[in-house]
């Protein structure tokens, strides 16, 4: 059996590049609720994490400064609801590429089903994500085709499925299912006979009104992710995983959508933990890192966790940058269970 899994999880990390525009994190293997809505509540216990990520330190922007490095924070939750047999989630994070900010809150539903020796989680989700533009700089501030600033809002959902086991789990999902269209707009400025722009008194442009400037596209963005607990010794478990991630450009019905080799990508990791509280791993990120993790849980059942993730960038350091730096912090609360009373049993009642 264990064969069959962990050659089933190198075949489906047999795959291609891709560009992406949601944000990624080396921690995916603890970071079920960011990836997939069907996560919520399948642990059987509340869990909270949060995640700040620097990546590409000190990467340079076209004028000359360290601004160019992306940098996200992100928070999640997930809480089972025994009295449905299913679990509630929350994930918020906020991402800063370039000029580029993006803030997303998301609310996810699991409704969880007895399944072999585990349960599948049919999972569903609503967001909500604003984003803005900060301010370039164009050689012709009235330029139509060069988006100063801006900022626009949508609403979106996504689905997805868990099945989580002892030894094993697997997620589907997929997000931005309306592929919202976001419409970033412009000042338009005064300019006078010869074309020059109009200054105020203080010196500034003179604005006249706003024009849209560019639209940024939601893609659709599928993650397929699976693990399997190698029991290598009495205390110590051996975990492989992998993260499959994908764009879907085009239309639903567009036959060549999945055709694109360059839409998708993989991440393939393995990770031991020591007594359910140390953990070390090692992960790989197509065509960009190599990277390696360490943490350690405290408290009692070890209900609180910390873990660290340094990102060597091997691939295209020119374009890129020499690190990436990830912390994680944790807290997993015990386990919920249902109280009920017993039943009394009498002639006349039964309760």
């Amino acid at each position: 059996m264990k064969g069959i899994v962990l050659a089933t999880l190198l075949s489906v990390a047999a795959t291609t590049a891709y560009a992406q525009q949601q944000p990624q994190f080396t921690h995916y293997g603890l970071n079920g609720m960011y990836l997939n809505p069907a996560y919520a509540g399948i642990k059987g216990q509340t869990e909270i994490n949060v995640i700040g990520r620097y990546q590409y330190l000190s990467l340079g922007n076209t004028v000359g400064d360290a601004n160019g490095s992306p940098r996200t924070g992100m928070v999640s939750a997930s809480i089972p609801v025994l009295a449905t047999n299913g679990g509630v989630g929350a994930t918020v994070y906020y991402d800063q590429a370039g000029v580029t900010n993006l803030t997303n809150a998301a609310l996810s539903y699991s409704q969880h089903i007895k399944l072999g020796r585990g349960q599948l989680g049919i999972g569903v989700q609503g967001s909500f994500t604003y984003l803005s533009k900060g301010s370039y700089r164009p050689i012709d501030l009235n330029d139509p085709y060069v988006p100063e600033s801006g900022s626009d809002h949508k609403f979106d959902a996504g689905a997805g499925l868990w099945y989580e086991a002892p030894k094993f789990y697997a997620g589907l999902s997929l997000n931005n299912l309306f592929r919202s269209t976001y419409t970033l707009q412009s000042a338009r400025y005064a300019t006078d006979a010869s074309g020059a722009v109009k200054l105020d008194a203080n010196g500034k442009p003179t604005i006249v009104g706003y024009q849209n400037t560019s639209q940024y596209l939601g893609e659709n963005h599928a993650y397929f992710t699976a693990g399997y607990n190698i029991e290598a010794s009495s205390s110590v478990t051996v975990t492989p995983m992998v993260l499959v991630k994908a764009v879907l450009p085009g239309r639903y019905d567009a036959s060549s959508k999945y055709d694109n080799q360059h839409n998708y990508s993989f991440e393939g990791g393995v990770r031991a933990t020591l007594n359910d509280q140390f953990w070390a791993g090692l992960n790989y990120r197509q065509d960009e890192s190599i990277a390696g993790m360490i943490g350690y849980g405290f408290g009692a059942d070890n209900r609180y966790r910390i873990g660290y993730a340094f990102d060597f960038i091997a691939f295209n350091q020119d374009a890129r940058a020499f690190s990436s730096h990830e912390i994680m912090l944790s807290l997993r609360l015990p386990k919920a269970l249902m109280l009920t009373r017993p039943a009394i049993r009498t002639p006349r009642y039964s309760f």
